[in-house]
């Protein structure tokens, strides 16, 4: 197993993703490397093709710097880890700790002690109820459901600012705690601090989960937008 003295994750993207990298740079500090992997992924996102990602976890993992010691293994999909649960797991097996979106928010929510959040998310109505079940299976109160209703992840990619924004404040409900923004494809992590000074409450997207968890699972000092990366479980 080769190490050095920088702290290497490793991440598996969707074919489609035009935002995950960009967002990893902004999150991860100087002395770490990201190293990815993609898989094919078919869109609309349906829950049959999130869950045909699962089959080919195990083959992309087995590409990441073989033999190189990671810190982390990150799955990057939110609705297809809501999808397949426990299954990334098993798939991409125990070389490094796992983190999803999915798992990644709700470790994040328990860190800041919120159990009820409001949900957004860019994808057809029926996505976003596969994301608020797995939530509300996980022991979370998903107070409000907002979809966007694109089919298309690329689309979501290249959604304005403004629009993303408008639509948080809408997606926001006076019962939840926290707001939730789905989709790792959506670039929502530079809007943060904007949205979080808008509705005076945490707001964690996908990718600020995602990442937060990694080095914090890691024992990794790190610095990010919003009031998930104050937190720390060490």
């Amino acid at each position: 197993m080769w190490r050095d003295n920088l702290n290497r994750f490793g991440l598996i993207a969707l074919a489609t993703d035009l935002t995950i990298e960009a967002d990893a740079a902004r999150l991860l500090p100087d002395d770490a490397r990201l190293h990815v992997t993609r898989i094919a992924f078919d869109n609309p996102t349906t829950e049959e093709n999130l869950r045909n990602t699962g089959p080919r976890l195990r083959a992309a993992a087995a590409l990441l710097v073989p033999d190189v010691e990671l810190k982390g293994i990150a799955f990057g999909c939110t609705s297809a880890s809501a999808v397949l649960g426990d299954g990334v797991q098993h798939a991409i097996g125990d070389r490094a700790p796992i983190a999803t979106p999915m798992a990644a928010a709700m470790r994040g929510f328990t860190a800041m002690g919120i159990d009820r959040i409001a949900l957004m998310t860019p994808y057809l109505h029926a996505t976003t109820d596969l994301v608020g079940d797995h939530f509300e299976e996980h022991g979370f109160k998903v107070v409000a459901r907002h979809s966007m209703n694109y089919a298309d992840d690329r689309d979501m990619a290249l959604l304005p600012a403004d629009e993303i924004v408008n639509f948080a404040v809408e997606a926001n409900h006076p019962d939840a705690e926290a707001l939730f923004i789905s989709c790792t494809a959506l670039p929502a992590v530079s809007l943060i601090d904007r949205i979080e000074q808008r509705l005076g409450k945490p707001v964690v997207s996908s990718n600020l989960a995602l990442f937060w968890s990694m080095l914090d699972v890691a024992q990794i000092p790190a610095s990010g937008p919003g009031r998930l990366f104050e937190v720390r479980t060490w």
